[in-house]
């Protein structure tokens, strides 16, 4: 396990984004069954999750994994992290809405607790005072036991941050940024240093960059997936290819998959606590898990980082 602040996490974190959007109720409870059989215990999902979809609401990937911690007896094993800021019916950070957003979440959720909450988008009309006033009421009454931040400028983090540090209020004690093999420069400089200045544990989202770091992209195939187009484009640069052909060296090196490799290489980065990934099928989850259980050499951690520089 790995360490979010006081909180024990499965190294490798299960994304919720798929479960009412890709994958059904049926669906996405044998995932979350297996990856619970398999020792993970981290979820990852938010109020929004799957407000996109035609006939979605918000708040469909919450109420899955709710039914199915509730169903299963299992809510004290689990770490659930959902994220505020973005539900259709409570857009926004300022004060009331965070409080109502987090009250529909825990309802959704069927808990009394939200294990770590983060704010899924800063609002840059809400001061950051408010904000982290707003975060530390909830922890002291025990709705939230600790807060992250994920999408945010860095000079309104760093300022949340020493707020939080001045004031004495509840600190962030995580930070979910885009972060992987093709797209490193959105976390690593100033706001991993940030990171880790304040102890910050990192969650990155679009671990495996929206599939194309599993190896199923490749010039000339055609992938069924509702975040093709966005996961190809990665093929049209000369970056995308090589990182490609050292994440097949690898895995032929470690005989795993290449998806395990691309998350084992972005949990073995400074600051990294665990990664998120999601499957919409059985079969995509095995890979996914193996991560957490892969240490790669020093030697093919460097390979992959030079091909990905």
């Amino acid at each position: 396990m790995h360490r979010i602040g006081e909180l024990d996490v499965f190294p490798l974190c299960l994304g919720g984004n798929v479960f009412g959007w890709t994958a059904d109720r049926e669906r996405s409870f044998q995932i979350l069954d297996a990856y619970a059989g398999a020792g993970g215990n981290f979820l990852d999902t938010a109020d929004s999750y799957s407000a996109w979809v035609e006939g979605n609401r918000g708040g469909e990937s919450e109420s899955i994994i709710g039914e199915w911690a509730e169903s299963r007896g299992n809510r004290d094993d689990l770490v659930i992290a959902t994220k505020g800021g973005r539900h259709p019916e409570h857009p926004g950070l300022a004060a009331a809405t965070m409080r109502a957003a987090v009250d529909d979440s825990l309802r959704r959720l069927r808990t009394d607790r939200i294990d770590l909450y983060f704010t899924h988008f800063d609002d840059p009309a809400v001061p950051v005072e408010e904000i982290m006033t707003t975060l530390d009421g909830l922890v002291a009454a025990g709705k939230v036991r600790q807060i992250g931040v994920s999408n945010i400028e860095l000079d309104r983090l760093q300022a949340s941050l020493e707020f939080a540090e001045r004031e004495g209020t509840a600190p962030y004690t995580a930070i979910q940024p885009e972060y992987n093999l093709v797209s490193r420069g959105s976390y690593e400089g100033p706001r991993r240093d940030l990171a880790e200045k304040y102890g910050l544990a990192a969650v990155p989202y679009y671990g495996l960059a929206s599939g194309f770091l599993t190896g199923k992209y490749r010039p000339g195939s055609t992938v069924d997936s509702a975040r093709a187009g966005g996961a190809a484009r990665h093929l049209e640069t000369e970056r995308g290819r090589a990182v490609l052909a050292a994440l097949d060296i690898v895995a032929e090196e470690q005989d795993v998959p290449v998806a395990t490799v691309a998350l084992a290489w972005l949990a073995a980065r400074p600051t990294v606590a665990a990664p998120i990934a999601s499957a919409r099928t059985l079969e995509q989850l095995p890979p996914l898990v193996e991560a957490a259980r892969t240490t790669l050499t020093a030697a093919q951690l460097d390979h992959l980082t030079t091909a990905s520089a």
